[in-house]
């Protein structure tokens, strides 16, 4: 008989452990409204979490915002070598993958963008490049300079054209002065009025050409753009990340976005998530009160 004592005082204690540390877990999320009798609700109705569930959805919320998905980490995250190194080699791949790619460079651009994105682009690139370089001949006053070169070689043709004549030299000179002035201004008119048709129609017909290329040879033609390309989208990227990361984080609310989130799930739903990331955890919270039981049995069985 006092052998079955000291056995069943453990095993009693462990059971009690058990059990009692496996209803408070269940009393955690259980029950999920209110309980009322004869008017008066019952104590622990609700369970903590559907009680305190606004509470702690503005807690994690915080916490997360505060701790997980601040600036510095967010940026270091998206800044990480792992990370750059990914989008560097999917440049790669992409690129070694067009290097068997035969179609034209405007059907692989009309494959990644909306199919007027293609000509639109092509305007811009026109338009944008005849409007800079019509800017940059205008402020540069071509005129006086093109009419001083022409007039030089006409003068010096003059000049040779009537040998030992008196006077030849100075009258060349007084002719020439304002012929240059007026060849100065009409050519710098006609600067100002065509350079922009003419840089245009220049322009669209290479970039017809560079869209009618095949893909392949873009790429086994011009090595040294390519990289070019990869270390200024890569540079884009880290500029983007430390400039616009801000932004992003003050226009998302990451805190009150979770808390709504949260706020939003069902009961159900936030014990069926809370178990799915501490379902281990909690079920070692049980065996450990079973243990606890046990221990404390033993200790019972000394006084």
């Amino acid at each position: 008989m006092i052998e079955l004592t000291y056995i069943a005082r453990p095993l009693i204690g462990a059971v009690i452990g058990y059990i009692t540390n496996d209803i408070a877990i269940r009393m955690l999320f259980r029950p999920r409204r209110a309980k009322y009798i004869f008017g008066f609700r019952l104590p622990f109705t609700p369970g903590l979490i559907p009680k305190e569930k606004a509470r702690i959805a503005a807690s994690i919320g915080e916490a997360i915002s505060k701790n997980l998905m601040n600036r510095e980490v967010l940026e270091k995250t998206l800044l990480s070598d792992d990370i750059t190194g990914k989008l560097a080699t999917a440049f790669d791949d992409f690129v070694a993958g067009q290097k068997a790619n035969t179609e034209p460079v405007g059907q692989l651009l009309a494959r990644y963008l909306a199919p007027a994105d293609p000509e639109a682009l092509r305007s811009d690139i026109v338009g944008g490049l005849a409007d800079r370089i019509h800017r940059a001949m205008v402020a540069a006053d071509l005129g006086p300079g093109i009419a001083s070169i022409a007039i030089g070689h006409v003068a010096d043709k003059l000049r040779g054209g009537v040998p030992g004549i008196l006077g030849a030299d100075k009258l060349v000179t007084l002719l020439m002065g304002p012929i240059e002035k007026l060849l100065a201004k009409h050519i710098s008119e006609m600067v100002e009025d065509n350079s922009r048709q003419m840089a245009a129609s220049l322009i669209d017909e290479q970039t017809a050409a560079f869209m009618e290329m095949p893909v392949n040879r873009l790429v086994d033609r011009h090595p040294g753009q390519i990289a070019f390309v990869r270390g200024w989208l890569l540079s884009a990227y880290r500029r983007a990340v430390a400039e616009q990361l801000p932004k992003a984080i003050e226009t998302v609310n990451i805190s009150n976005m979770i808390e709504q989130r949260i706020n939003e799930m069902d009961v159900r739903q936030t014990e069926q998530l809370i178990l799915q990331v501490m379902r281990k955890e909690l079920k070692a919270i049980v065996w450990l009160g079973a243990l606890l039981g046990f221990i404390m049995g033993c200790v019972n069985l000394l006084f």
